[in-house]
């Protein structure tokens, strides 16, 4: 079992209004995120303000400040389970699916953090599974100014799941996160 926390706390300049609430297919983009984390055991979303009607907690950033770092560290101190499914509440096509198969690499890692590479060769951190271990580290990050959410992993070590893996039994579409309107097919 393991929980899910959808990280909803960013600003939406690039969006133009609040993307978490923006309506997409005839639901809320935070939704999406939401449905695609059914199987966890529990489910709550990371922001700075309210979120009433999606049926799950809202938690605030304990340490405020440092981006989605402080998304990842109130996740990971809210959450009940020792594995946390961590996303970004603007991939409106994560599935369930995704999150089982990143599980099962969870469950067989001796790392910390279980995370994609998208097929441009970056790390997706926001679709991601981490373990509470993790949080340590993650406070020490932000008591000393560095919010990069890659410094995590590259310091405790990670199980790399490539692109190619996810986009073959997932497609393309999954690593889809909207920044701007416009991007949303």
């Amino acid at each position: 079992m393991y929980s899910g926390a959808v990280i909803a706390g960013g600003l939406s300049r690039r969006f133009g209004e609040d993307k978490a609430l923006y309506p997409y297919r005839g639901k809320p983009l935070i939704q999406w995120v939401l449905d695609s984390l059914q199987e966890a055991g529990e489910r709550f979303i990371v922001a700075n303000r309210p979120y009433p009607g999606f049926g799950v907690p809202v938690y605030s950033d304990l340490l405020p400040g440092a981006d989605s770092l402080s998304g990842l560290h109130s996740a990971l101190f809210h959450a009940r389970y020792p594995w946390v499914a961590v996303a970004a509440t603007d991939l409106p096509f994560l599935r369930p699916e995704y999150w089982a198969f990143l599980y099962e690499h969870a469950l067989a890692s001796p790392y910390p953090v279980v995370v994609a590479y998208n097929p441009e060769g970056h790390l997706e951190p926001l679709m991601a599974f981490y373990h509470k271990d993790c949080l340590p580290q993650v406070e020490r990050q932000i008591r000393e100014g560095d919010f990069l959410l890659r410094r995590v992993v590259e310091v405790l070590g990670a199980t790399y799941i490539p692109a190619e893996e996810v986009v073959e039994r997932f497609g393309t579409q999954i690593f889809l996160n909207a920044n701007r309107k416009e991007e949303l097919p």
